[in-house]
């Protein structure tokens, strides 16, 4: 645990990092407090808002009887798990039976479409999918052009080729030794959106956990204490709402809230953490944007917030002074990636928040901004975000991707792929993406994958998609698109395109925006000049 401190230089020079040769994820956010018979782990609120609650004793009951049945179905260590669930109790459980038993779980966006999904599964050769009735027939659709998928559970009902979850494992034995397994070794196996081409899969292994608890100890203001309670609408597909939520809240044996909720709903919001007593919450700028709407929020709701984790795009000026103002909280903005999670961050209580600044690197994590060639910039240049290895929040590797591993590192150094500066005190500054990465109401989306989904209709002769200016959502997608010769174009067909890729990919990587043009700016080598698009987008 984190040294709480009364100074940032005194919390940070207090830390060092000690990460055994052998650990397995699944003794620390379980196993370790079910013997507690009475330990609250989860409350979930199903879609009629339902309460339903577990304790630690029950998760490591049912992961036990989880991991025991994948064994039973000829799965070992080392085999992928896919899960496709929002924040469902079973998708928790899921990945506690997987770190158990030494299995790899994907988690996977219940938002995706078939082409999507398709790619994952066959990219990480799953042999087995969790899902629900509401998205098993995207996996029954497409499951025979997945070979390696075996064994299909479906949580809440019955469905023809897939297994009941409960019913499966109801026969199981509820005891299970946990595989010895390196700090290394692969626990899960998470996917990021790819500038070109299709996303990646980032490889984390299980002292990524470990890697993640002192920076977030500190920018939830020295997470644990008394009563606290985590909840965000994050789906635990997501890394924010995995690793930054589930998993950290289990750590320290707390609570973790969720629900059924779909989309975003104000009000929804403030009702949860009033009734659920959240003290730690993480809500992306655009929820609090939402949430800043709700007048006189404390008149209305007994609220316990003592902290609140945001990140994804800038939280902004307006932001904190209302959270300050209007909830008596302070928004402790943080920075990180996939692949290298929440490196930077504050924590208000310890130092003074500059407004627009992501931060200062978190204890056990050095930070610098660094030109191309690896070396360190003086305060106020210009250059990469880089977080220095060995780190143990660092992913092993891209899945199957080696170069795209070698290109993610300058010497030592970790390129984020975020542009920016830090200040004469320590705070880091961003600026932009240095690459085309797309981010929108706190998703970081690839333009590749849309531009692909949109190259499947036959209307699609060329296409480019990148992110532009928004108030609300930082950038929204915009496709622009020359059509196949001789077609014309219109309303209907922009309905088309869209539902082109709605059909295969994700509701918020559809565009929003659609412009026909003759042309595309290229390099002489044939590449689309996507900055040159943004820049023309900018000066409109």
């Amino acid at each position: 645990m984190l040294t709480r401190g009364s100074t940032y230089d005194e919390v940070y020079n207090s830390f060092s990092w000690d990460i055994p040769e052998r650990y397995n994820i699944a003794n620390d956010v379980c196993d370790r407090w079910a013997d507690d018979r009475d330990r609250v782990a989860l409350i979930y609120e199903d879609e009629e808002k339902k309460v339903h609650t577990y304790t630690f004793a029950d998760i490591r009951k049912y992961a036990n009887q989880f991991a025991n049945t994948l064994i039973a179905r000829g799965l070992g260590r080392g085999d992928r798990v896919t899960l496709l669930l929002a924040q469902d109790p079973e998708c928790a459980i899921a990945h506690v039976g997987c770190f158990k038993a030494g299995i790899v779980s994907s988690p996977t966006s219940v938002l995706f479409g078939p082409d999507a999904i398709i790619y994952r599964l066959n990219d990480c050769g799953a042999k087995a999918v969790v899902t629900d009735l509401a998205n098993y027939p995207k996996i029954a659709e497409i499951r025979s052009q997945c070979p390696s998928v075996e064994h299909v559970f479906v949580v809440d009902g019955e469905a023809d080729g897939a297994a009941n979850f409960w019913s499966a494992i109801a026969e199981a034995d509820e005891t299970f030794s946990n595989v010895d397994t390196a700090s290394d070794d692969i626990a899960w196996i998470s996917y990021t959106s790819g500038t070109t081409g299709m996303p990646k899969g980032s490889v984390q292994p299980h002292r990524m956990m470990l890697g993640h608890m002192p920076s977030l100890e500190f920018i939830y203001d020295f997470f644990p204490q008394d009563k606290d309670t985590l909840w965000s609408p994050a789906d635990w597909a997501w890394m924010a709402g995995l690793a930054d939520i589930l998993l950290p809240g289990w750590f320290h044996g707390c609570t973790v809230v969720s629900t059924a909720m779909k989309g975003f709903d104000t009000e929804e919001a403030y009702r949860i953490l009033d009734q659920h007593k959240v003290t730690l919450a993480l809500l992306t700028p655009t929820m609090l944007k939402l949430m800043r709407q709700v007048p006189n929020p404390l008149e209305r709701y007994d609220l316990k917030l003592r902290a609140v984790l945001s990140g994804g795009e800038a939280v902004g000026k307006e932001l904190l002074e209302w959270a300050d103002r209007e909830l008596n909280i302070k928004i402790n903005e943080a920075f990180g990636q996939t692949e290298c999670n929440v490196i930077l961050g504050n924590n208000g209580n310890v130092f003074p928040i500059k407004p627009g600044s992501i931060g200062r690197p978190t204890p056990g994590t050095v930070c610098a901004i660094i030109d191309d060639d690896g070396v360190v910039l003086p305060p106020g240049e210009e250059g990469h975000i880089a977080c220095r290895r060995p780190h143990p929040v660092m992913l092993l590797e891209y899945l199957n991707k080696p170069e795209a591993t070698r290109e993610k590192f300058i010497g030592d150094w970790l390129i984020t792929g975020d542009t920016g500066h830090m200040d004469e005190d320590g705070y880091f500054w961003f600026h932009g993406r240095a690459d085309d990465v797309i981010t929108s109401s706190g998703y970081r989306i690839g333009p590749g994958e849309i531009e692909d989904a949109l190259l499947k209709h036959d209307a699609v002769q060329m296409v480019a998609v990148i992110g532009v200016p928004d108030p609300v959502r930082t950038e929204v997608v915009k496709a622009f698109v020359i059509p196949v010769a001789g077609v014309t174009t219109s309303d209907q067909l922009v309905d088309d395109l869209r539902e082109s890729v709605r059909s295969r990919l994700a509701k918020h990587e559809v565009p929003k925006m659609i412009e026909f043009v003759d042309s595309l700016p290229m390099t002489t080598t044939g590449k689309i000049m996507r900055r040159e698009l943004r820049d023309r987008e900018k000066q409109k």
